[in-house]
């Protein structure tokens, strides 16, 4: 399960968004105050942090221009602070996206899952593993590396789509996946 930091002052903020990650086997812890927050990460057990721009001790500008002079951790800004030259400012300092209160969960999720997956890799790792380079099976061959598959020794075309399903169910071969287990894996 990946660990999310979310660094906001907001104390009611926090426990439902907690819940609802954990659907997507994301665990979020949440941070008061920004002082808390840097200690936390510097534990360096979080995958990614979440920063309001509004907070006691120093703004999310401050608190991001920190974070990044000690780690490449992957930051989503999520203010109501929703200004195009905010946005701009919290980018530029080094935040990977920005998000403007009032906010969809289902989005900020989006976020978070795309940020891991490229610090990962496209493919990532499953559930804390890696990801296996060949998967052989009786007369078919799955090279994620490649994106190739060979079926009774001749190539088979696949969309990107198609593959990356394929895969899936390869690697975790006798998991039954339901639809939003496959949608949230895919994206």
């Amino acid at each position: 399960m990946h660990r999310i930091l979310l660094i906001d002052d907001d104390e009611q903020l926090g426990p439902p968004l907690k819940t609802y990650f954990q659907r997507f086997e994301l665990d979020l812890t949440q941070a008061l105050k920004p002082s808390e927050g840097l200690a936390r990460l510097r534990s360096g057990v979080f995958e990614a942090a979440i920063l309001d721009v509004m907070l006691p001790e120093m703004d999310g500008f401050e608190l991001c221009r920190t974070i990044r002079k000690e780690s490449d951790i992957p930051i989503v800004m999520l203010t109501a602070r929703g200004d195009v030259m905010d946005r701009v400012v919290g980018l530029e300092l080094g935040a990977d996206a920005y998000l403007p209160k009032p906010f969809e969960p289902r989005e900020l999720v989006a976020h978070i899952q795309t940020l891991l997956r490229r610090r990962h890799g496209h493919n990532g790792p499953t559930n804390g593993a890696p990801v296996p380079d060949v998967l052989a099976f009786e007369g078919l061959t799955i090279d994620p590396a490649r994106r190739s598959v060979v079926r009774q020794g001749e190539a088979v075309e696949l969309t990107g789509t198609e593959f990356e399903l394929l895969h899936l169910l390869a690697r975790e071969s006798g998991r039954v996946f339901s639809r939003d287990d496959i949608l949230n894996q895919l994206r």
